[in-house]
């Protein structure tokens, strides 16, 4: 009697490896690449793990930007570990790539996350990148057109956004270009995701100064603009998969679109992350969909938050166990200019999840 469920699991699986809704963020296996890959030839291309014939096409005619884009996928990892680092699903799976496991191979709320981040993240190494001059084909970002304000003026070398937008979606947006890539909702939800991922690396441009004057007056400040870090961006965009939409593709007017499953009577907000597919809680391990599930994680036993050992653990209950930490500790400041610590050590009690 258990068979069936299991034929249906497994149906389930090789219908979504079919429908290849990860096939757009392959590409973050290039944060696997080795160090010893020069890139500085086009035939290097064809080396590159995870690339669809379009990106292979864009780096041969772009191979100076093949560097900052290897960045950018090792960026992506470490910044997506370190947004769900308290939570049930912790991203770890993201470093599988290009094999992923169901939570990033269906349309889930957290390949809605990925997603965006990917397209966030590689427009940000590429204006940075413009910025520290190591790409020959871009420069500093445009002066703004409106005044700096009472006491400013604008210069320095602003994060060259426009460009690293360009080129960012040219590179990020090419799988979905690709036809027989998954169904027109996959194609469509995954767009809007990488749309959301870049909106949200736009709104955080800020202006930054630095201060001019006699004895560190500041009666001048030079400003420009320039990108907050990935993690800030990535901490927006968390927010955002706290609160998406779960969408159904469904006729509006003479073409199907994404709209909200159970507000439908309204078009998706172009700054809200969306899924198809519900996830899992995440409690138990089942690679079928995706879960490493939370036993041996480590909880925080007086948080009230996500990394709470009531939630981590999905009531299973936890065990404590003692770690030696050593830390420096009796800093002294010595006049002129350095300072020196001890080395002391404590014992802490940690916690982890059965």
């Amino acid at each position: 009697m258990r068979a069936r469920p299991r034929v249906c699991e497994a149906l389930l699986f090789a219908l979504a490896l079919q429908t290849g809704v990860c096939y757009g963020i392959k590409w973050l296996a290039l944060s696997k690449t080795p160090a010893a890959l020069a890139l500085n030839q086009t035939q290097h291309c064809k080396q590159l793990e995870g690339l669809v014939s379009a990106q292979v096409q864009l780096c041969r005619s772009n191979l100076e930007l093949m560097r900052t884009i290897v960045h950018a996928a090792r960026e992506v990892t470490k910044a997506c570990r370190r947004a769900f680092a308290d939570m049930r699903w912790n991203c770890s799976s993201i470093e599988l790539a290009p094999n992923y496991l169901l939570d990033l191979e269906r349309g889930t709320r957290e390949s809605a996350f990925v997603y965006a981040l990917s397209a966030a993240a590689i427009s940000h190494a590429i204006a940075r990148a413009c910025t520290s001059g190591d790409l020959p084909g871009c420069s500093c970002g445009p002066v703004p057109g409106e005044p700096p304000g009472p006491g400013n003026r604008w210069g320095g070398c602003a994060d060259n956004l426009s460009y690293g937008l360009l080129m960012g979606a040219k590179f990020s947006d090419a799988p979905m270009k690709v036809k027989k890539t998954g169904s027109q909702a996959n194609k469509l939800m995954r767009l809007h995701n990488s749309e959301v991922g870049r909106q949200a690396l736009r709104a955080s441009l800020e202006t930054k100064c630095k201060c001019h004057g006699v004895s560190g007056s500041c009666s001048i400040r030079t400003c420009w603009k320039g990108l907050q870090e990935l993690r800030d961006v990535a901490a927006d965009l968390k927010t955002r998969y706290l609160s998406a939409t779960k969408v159904v593709h469904r006729p509006m007017g003479t073409r199907k679109h994404l709209v909200p499953k159970d507000l439908d009577i309204r078009p998706v907000k172009d700054s809200e992350l969306v899924y198809l597919q519900s996830s899992p809680d995440f409690c138990m391990k089942n690679e079928k969909v995706g879960s490493h599930g939370t036993q041996d994680r480590q909880c925080n036993k007086t948080s009230h938050g996500s990394d709470s050992c009531d939630l981590m653990c999905c009531g299973r209950g936890y065990n404590p166990y003692t770690d030696r930490v050593v830390e420096r500790c009796h800093c002294k400041y010595h006049w002129c200019c350095y300072v020196t610590c001890r080395r002391c050590e404590r014992t802490v009690e940690r916690y982890v999840c059965k």
